[in-house]
C-alpha cells in the first residue's frame, strides 16, 4: 500500500508536473511542424521551449517569470556570439571560455541564477560548429525565441489557472521530509539503532527539511497573491505551513541525553512505546501530505490522546515502583502531546472557513525570506581564488574551451565534440566529491540507457510506437532530474537514440559512440576537478566550523535575556535558530562531501564527524532549554543557572577564538549578568539545572574537539 501511495504521490508531485510542462512545451511544436512538413523548424522551436523550461524551477511567480526572461536574454547573447565566431576555432575557444566563466559565476547569486547560467552554457555548446550561414543562424534564433515565448505562455497560463498548485506540491514535499525526520528521532528510542549513525542521518534530513521550508516561504510569502488574496486555498496553505514550521521546531526541542535515557529506562518498556507513537505521528503526516498532493480531503488516521495518556500512566507507575521522578520522560510526553496538537490543527484547517488570516504572521514570515537576489557586490567579492565559485568558474572555462580547441585541432566530428562538452558541463561540479558522484551516475545511466535504447530499436520497428515511447521516456526523464539523476539519464539516453533513429542515423553504432564519448567527457571532468584549481572541502572546514559555533553562541545567548527577566520576541528567537539551521546545513554538507574525496585529502574526518554531531546535540539541546525558559515563570530561575550558562558560553567563546581567521568578524561576548537568588526549588528549576549541566558538558567536549582540530591545522 505504501509503495502504491509513493508512486501515486510522484505523479501528483511538482517533479512530474515540471516534466509534463516541459514535455508539452517541447513535443507539441515538433508534432505540429512535422505535420506541416517543417520538422527542422519544429526542432529549433522545441529547443527554445526546452532551454527555458529547464530554467523554470519552483519559486515565487515573480522569480520564475524573471528567471525565464533572463534565460531567454542570455541564450540570445550566446547564440549570437557563437554564430559570429563559428568560422574561427581560436575566436570560438575564447568565446567559450569567457561565456562559460561569466555564466558559471551566476551561482554566487542563488540557485535559480545558477540554473540560468547553466542553460546559457548549454545553448552555447549546442550552437558551436553549426554548419549554417549567419543569416540562417539568425533565422533559427527567431525560431528559438518563438519556442521560448511558447513555453512561457504555457507556464504563465498554468500559474494563472492554478496559482497555488506549486505551493501545494512543495508543502507536501516538506511534510514528507518532516515525517522522515520524526522517524529518525524515534530511532533514538530504539536500542538496536546506533545513536552516532542516526545523528548523521538526522543532520542530512534536517538539511532537506530546511531547503523545502525555504522554498515554500519563497512561493507563499513573496507572492502578492498569497498576501492579498482572500481565497480559502491560499489561506489554508499558509495556515498549514505555519503549523508545520511550529511542528518541526517542536520536534527539535524533544532532545535529551539519549544515552542516559537508554541506560535508565531500558527495562521499563516505555521507550518502545514512545518510538511507536512517534512513528505513528510520522505516518499521519505522510497521510496528510499524500492527500494534499492529490488535492483530496484528508482524514485523520489515529487518535493519539489515548496512547499519550497510556504512556503517561505507565511513567507514573514506573516512578512509583522505583521511587524516582522521571522528569525527562514526562517532558518528552509533553512535547509529543504538543506535536499531536499541531497535527490535529492541520486537519482542522481542512474545514477552514474564516475570511481573515493574521496579516501580522505574514509580515513576520517575510523576515525569514532572503531578498538579496542579485547582489552585484557579492559577485565582485567572489572574484578571488579564495572563492569556491570563482575556482569552479575558472575550471569550467578552461576545460570547456580547452577541450573544444584540442578536439577541433585533431578534427574530431562536431557531434562527438558536442557530446563530450555536454558531458563535461553536466558532470563538472564545484566540489570533487559531487563531480565524482555525478560522473559515476552519468556513465552507469548512459550504459543502461544505451542497452535499453538498442533493444527498443531492434524489437520495435513501428515508427508510431517508437514516437510514443520517445515521448514517455522524455516525460519521465525530465520528471526525475531533480529526484534521481541516474534514473533520469537511463530514460534520457534511449530517448536521444530513438530521436536520432528518425534521422536515418545508425543508432546502434551511435549508442556505442555515446557511451565512449560519455566516458571521455567524464574522465576529463574528473581529472580537471582533481588538478585544475581543485576545490577540496578541507578548504571550507575551518570557516564553516567557526560560522556554526558563532551561530550556536548567538542562539544560546538569548537565554541570557530570559534569565534577566526580559522577554524575547518569537521572531527574534526563530531568526537566531534559522541561522543555526543554515550554518548546520553548510557544515553537514561540507562534511558529507569531504568523505567522498581522495583518502589523502580526508584530514581529521573522525574529529570533524564528532564536531558535527556535538554541534547538532548542542543546538538541539539549546532549543530544548530556550523553550523551557520561555514557558517557565521567572521564579524558577536562579544564580546557579546564570553561572552554568556563562560557563557554557565561555566554552563556546574559547572554541570560536581557537579557530579565528584573519578576517574574522568581531563577536559581542557576554561576560556577566545579575540575577537574584530564589529559595524555592521546584521541578522546573531542577529540570533547567539538569539541562544547563548537560549543555556545559557538551560545550566542554566541543571545546576539546575544536582544540584538537585547531592543533592539527584544519
Amino acid at each position: 500500500m505504501k509503495k502504491t501511495q509513493e508512486l501515486s504521490s510522484f505523479f501528483y508531485s511538482q517533479y512530474f508536473a515540471e516534466g509534463l510542462r516541459i514535455t508539452l512545451g517541447t513535443i507539441i511544436p515538433v508534432i505540429v511542424c512535422a505535420f506541416l512538413g517543417e520538422f527542422v523548424m519544429g526542432t529549433f522551436i522545441s529547443l527554445g521551449a526546452l532551454i527555458i523550461g529547464l530554467s523554470d524551477t519552483p519559486g515565487a511567480p515573480r522569480h520564475r517569470r524573471w528567471g525565464m526572461l533572463y534565460c531567454t536574454l542570455f541564450s540570445i547573447i550566446a547564440i549570437i556570439a557563437t554564430a559570429l565566431a563559428n568560422d574561427n576555432i581560436y575566436i570560438m575557444s575564447v568565446i567559450i571560455a569567457v561565456l562559460s566563466f561569466i555564466f558559471s559565476m551566476f551561482s554566487v547569486f542563488n540557485v535559480r541564477a545558477a540554473t540560468v547560467g547553466m542553460m546559457g552554457i548549454l545553448i552555447m555548446l549546442i550552437n558551436i560548429d553549426a554548419q549554417f550561414s549567419f543569416q540562417e543562424e539568425m533565422r533559427y534564433l527567431g525560431l528559438f525565441i518563438i519556442g521560448a515565448v511558447w513555453y512561457m505562455l504555457i507556464s504563465f497560463s498554468l500559474m494563472r489557472v492554478r496559482p497555488y498548485r506549486i505551493a501545494q506540491q512543495e508543502l507536501s514535499e516538506t511534510i514528507v521530509h518532516i515525517a522522515d525526520y520524526l522517524r529518525l528521532k524515534a530511532n533514538f528510542y530504539d536500542l538496536k539503532k546506533d545513536a552516532d549513525d542516526n545523528y548523521i542521518k538526522l543532520i542530512e534530513k534536517q538539511i532537506g527539511v530546511n531547503e523545502h521550508q525555504e522554498n515554500v516561504r519563497d512561493i507563499l510569502f513573496q507572492s502578492k497573491r498569497s498576501i492579498k488574496d482572500t481565497t480559502k486555498e491560499g489561506r489554508y496553505l499558509t495556515l498549514v505551513f505555519n503549523e508545520m514550521v511550529d511542528l518541526f521546531e517542536q520536534s527539535m526541542t524533544t532532545h535529551y541525553d539519549y544515552t542516559e535515557i537508554r541506560n535508565k529506562y531500558t527495562e521499563s518498556g516505555i521507550l518502545e512505546e514512545i518510538k511507536n507513537i512517534i512513528d505513528k505521528i510520522a505516518h499521519e503526516l505522510d497521510n496528510f501530505a499524500f492527500k494534499l498532493h492529490a488535492n483530496k480531503q484528508p482524514k485523520q488516521l489515529y487518535d493519539f490522546e489515548d496512547e499519550i495518556e497510556r504512556i503517561r500512566i505507565k511513567i507514573e507507575e514506573f516512578d512509583a515502583s522505583n521511587s524516582v521522578n522521571s522528569i525527562p520522560l514526562k517532558k518528552i510526553v509533553i512535547n509529543i502531546r504538543t506535536i499531536t496538537k499541531h497535527v490535529q490543527n492541520m486537519y482542522t484547517y481542512v474545514f477552514f472557513k474564516a475570511d481573515d488570516l493574521n496579516k501580522e504572521e505574514i509580515k513576520e514570515s517575510n523576515k525569514f525570506i532572503n531578498r538579496d537576489i542579485l547582489n552585484w557586490q557579492n559577485f565582485k567579492d567572489n572574484l578571488s581564488l579564495d572563492s569556491s565559485v570563482f575556482r569552479h568558474a575558472l575550471r569550467m572555462a578552461i576545460v570547456l574551451s580547452g577541450t573544444y580547441f584540442l578536439f577541433n585541432i585533431f578534427n574530431y566530428s562536431s557531434f562527438t565534440t558536442y557530446w563530450i562538452l555536454l558531458t563535461i558541463l553536466v558532470i563538472l561540479k564545484p566540489g570533487f566529491g559531487l563531480t565524482k558522484e555525478r560522473n559515476l551516475q552519468r556513465l552507469i545511466g548512459t550504459i543502461i540507457g544505451g542497452i535499453i535504447g538498442g533493444i527498443i530499436l531492434l524489437t520495435v520497428p513501428d515508427v508510431t510506437i517508437r514516437f510514443a515511447i520517445l515521448i514517455f521516456f522524455f516525460l519521465i526523464a525530465y520528471s526525475l532530474f531533480r529526484v534521481n539523476y541516474i534514473l533520469a539519464v537511463i530514460f534520457m539516453t534511449p530517448y536521444v537514440l530513438i530521436m536520432l533513429s528518425f534521422t536515418g542515423v545508425n543508432t546502434l553504432e551511435m549508442a556505442k559512440e555515446r557511451i565512449i564519448d560519455t566516458f571521455i567527457g567524464g574522465s576529463i571532468a574528473f581529472l580537471s576537478s582533481y588538478i585544475i584549481f581543485p576545490n577540496w572541502e578541507s578548504f571550507q572546514i575551518r570557516n564553516n566550523m567557526r560560522n556554526l559555533l558563532i551561530a550556536n553562541y548567538k542562539y544560546l545567548a538569548q537565554a541570557i535575556i530570559l534569565l534577566s527577566d526580559k522577554k524575547i520576541s518569537v521572531t527574534e528567537y526563530k531568526l537566531a535558530r534559522k541561522e543555526v539551521y543554515i550554518a548546520s546545513a553548510n557544515m553537514g554538507s561540507t562534511f558529507q562531501r569531504l568523505i567522498t574525496e581522495p583518502k589523502w585529502r580526508q584530514k581529521n574526518t573522525k574529529e570533524v564527524n564528532r564536531f558535527v554531531i556535538l554541534n547538532h546535540i548542542f543546538s538541539s539541546y539549546t532549543a530544548t532549554l530556550l523553550t523551557q525558559l520561555y514557558n517557565t515563570t521567572t521564579e524558577s530561575y536562579n544564580n546557579t543557572h546564570v553561572k552554568l550558562l556563562l560557563k557554557c558560553l565561555g566554552h563556546l567563546e574559547k572554541s570560536i577564538n581557537e579557530i579565528a581567521l584573519n578576517d574574522s568578524q568581531q563577536i559581542n561576548y557576554v561576560k556577566t549578568i545579575e540575577k537574584q537568588s530564589v529559595d524555592s526549588i521546584d521541578d522546573e528549576t531542577l529540570l533547567i539545572t539538569d539541562q544547563l549541566q548537560f549543555l556545559v558538558k557538551i560545550s566542554g567536549d566541543l571545546q576539546k574537539n575544536v582544540t584538537t582540530l585547531a592543533s592539527k591545522e584544519i
